[in-house]
């Protein structure tokens, strides 16, 4: 049977990430980085594309399973007839190559114990050449080179092109596996004690939670948020990915299925609120550094998304030997929503870049040059349609997410040249601008009748990124419009605590077939909009409900499927974590945070 997007937990080295399902099979890993080529992909088709399964002999599913401590140690248990095992599963942060490290350890009695790994690089199409060298297992394929091995070394041998094991545990008995990749042209990296490196590896961990500000009533889902976009982060260059997945999907059997492995600017604003929020403000200028590597170049190229370090080629193709995550297909692998014209980006950028100097992060000589390049690009383009936040596939429109977003750029250039009026720039004709956005989106997307916004001119369909508006300054929180705006999304696209993105019924408005799950990220908007128009009753109380939703490990998807009471889309995702944390500091207030405010 097929595990449940939510039955996986996450593991890393912050330049890559596995997934480990509850029944200890580890069914998605790219090396040597998150847009790699995968190696384990049983999540996306099955056994044969790729896994590694370590498991007490006939068991199906672990009893339970916890994170130690603040880390990104996954510990799952095994209670069975004859005794219970602890399999300990990391990735530690890697001096040269990638290790993926298991270790079984006896809890009580004795448990006999197995281990399958299929290798299968390239996304599970290439079975690699396997011999042993060493007392190792080595397996090659191409420019891909793994190597395995156990201490204490422990029986392995080959079978229907896997590498199985079979051992004993006991009481205090401890078994280490690990799996380490590198270039096949290079030589073998030096050895890791998988003992030591599990030490320094929650000293490391314990170490970076600490410095977490937020002492909030949340603090527990927080931490596992935080810790979570810090594991999405590719260490080398600062960027973080969306997510470390690709094609798990929005509908089970529906072609809504995308590559999420790179670095989307739409998270930059509320990636960098909740990093500074929270006291890591060292993540936090590395994400604005990379930011500034990533847009830097002509305006008009600004695009929606870059690879992590900034790369604008991201072909998108799809991979027919994959089945897809329960038959949901294509597969695809790079993303063609990233050549899309998506007008919001600019306001996004121009509004972290805003906030990072407002927290005082070192500023960066060029950066405000680079904002006036965009806003000049800006200052027309703005309006001109687009293909919206959510990357629709359809026709072009005027979204109206995409123009208060540059109503954001300009008055957020406003506020700076206020601030520093030593900066160079044109206050006045920054307002300008200002004033026409404004002007515009009130008599041509609002809809009086209904006392709400519109997802776009002229239409009568409605979009859960309005929710926004009323954080970013556009109209005061107790206008009118804005708690229309709120009701609307909320009675129209609302079921419970949840928020669809816009409705799919009957509509063309994204070119896709299907629908979709609820948007998490939607969610945690909603209550944050509750919250900025004097509701805050109703949402700590969806707060609450949303958190309800997360798996046994503190871990969301992109969706939810209402219907199915279960998670949908790529998994864990970035956005909807930033979600969580963003709404739990505005519930809990500033006086949670060590020494007041971050910024």
């Amino acid at each position: 049977m097929t595990p449940r997007i939510e039955d996986y937990a996450l593991i890393g080295d912050l330049q890559t990430a596995a997934l480990v399902g509850r029944n200890g099979s580890v069914d998605w890993l790219c090396l040597p980085r998150f847009d790699s080529g995968a190696c384990f992909a049983a999540l996306l088709g099955d056994e044969d594309n790729g896994h590694w399964r370590i498991a007490p002999k006939g068991a199906d599913s672990c009893t339970r399973r916890r994170y130690a401590g603040d880390s990104l140690v996954l510990e799952t248990y095994w209670v069975t007839r004859t005794g219970t095992v602890k399999v300990i599963d990391f990735m530690p942060q890697r001096d040269q190559e990638p290790d993926l490290m298991r270790i079984v350890e006896g809890i009580s009695g004795t448990v006999d114990m197995t281990s399958v790994i299929r290798l299968r690089f390239d996304f599970g199409t290439v079975v690699p050449w396997v011999r042993r060298s060493q007392g190792h297992r080595v397996a090659v394929a191409g420019p891909d080179s793994a190597w395995l091995r156990s201490e204490p070394p422990v029986k392995t041998w080959g079978q229907q092109f896997s590498t199985c094991s079979s051992f004993t545990v006991s009481t205090g008995e401890r078994v280490a596996f690990v799996l380490t990749w590198h270039p096949s042209h290079s030589p073998r990296p030096e050895l890791v004690d998988p003992f030591e490196a599990l030490e320094s590896t929650l000293s490391d961990w314990a170490e970076w939670s600490e410095r977490c500000k937020y002492r909030g009533p949340y603090r527990e889902a927080v931490m596992r948020s935080l810790i979570t976009l810090k594991a999405l982060t590719f260490a080398p260059t600062g960027g973080i990915v969306a997510a470390p997945t690709t094609s798990l999907p929005e509908e089970i059997g529906g072609v809504r299925n995308w590559d999420y492995r790179y670095c989307w600017l739409r998270d930059s604003t509320l990636t960098l609120d909740a990093l500074i929020s929270a006291g890591y403000l060292e993540e936090a200028a590395a994400w604005r550094d990379w930011l500034l590597r990533a847009v830097a170049g002509d305006p008009a190229d600004l695009q929606i998304m870059y690879g992590l370090a900034g790369e604008r080629r991201l072909p998108e193709s799809e991979l027919p030997w994959l089945s897809g995550y329960e038959n949901s297909s294509p597969v695809r692998i790079g993303n063609a929503a990233v050549r899309q014209r998506q007008l919001d980006v600019y306001g996004e950028v121009m509004d972290s870049l805003r906030l990072a100097r407002e927290a005082g992060l070192d500023d960066k000589p060029h950066a405000w040059n680079l904002q006036l390049s965009l806003l000049g690009f800006l200052e027309s383009a703005w309006r001109e349609p687009d293909e919206g936040l959510w990357e629709i596939r359809g026709q072009r429109r005027h979204f109206v997410h995409s123009k208060v977003m540059a109503w954001v750029a300009a008055d957020r250039a406003v506020r700076t040249l206020e601030k520093n009026p030593a900066l160079a720039g044109d206050a006045d004709r920054w307002r300008t601008m200002r004033d026409a956005v404004h002007r515009e989106v009130c008599e041509k997307g609002f809809d009086p009748v209904r006392n709400t916004f519109t997802q776009s001119y002229g239409s009568r369909n409605l979009d859960a990124a309005t929710l926004l508006i009323v954080r970013t300054g556009f109209l005061p929180p107790d206008d009118p419009r804005m708690i229309g705006t709120v009701d609307a999304v909320r009675d129209e696209l609302g079921s419970g605590c949840l928020v669809r993105r816009y409705s799919t019924d009957g509509s063309s408005i994204d070119g896709l077939p299907g629908s979709e799950g609820a948007f998490l990220a939607c969610s945690f908007w909603l209550a944050d909009a509750l919250l900025l128009t004097g509701r805050a009753k109703e949402a700590g109380e969806l707060f609450e409900q949303l958190l309800a939703l997360r798996n046994d490990v503190g871990l969301l998807a992109e969706e939810y499927d209402i219907a199915g009471r279960r998670q949908l889309g790529n998994f864990p995702q970035a956005f909807s974590h930033i979600g969580l944390v963003g709404t739990a500091m505005a519930l809990a207030g500033e006086d949670t945070l060590e020494g007041g405010t971050a910024g």
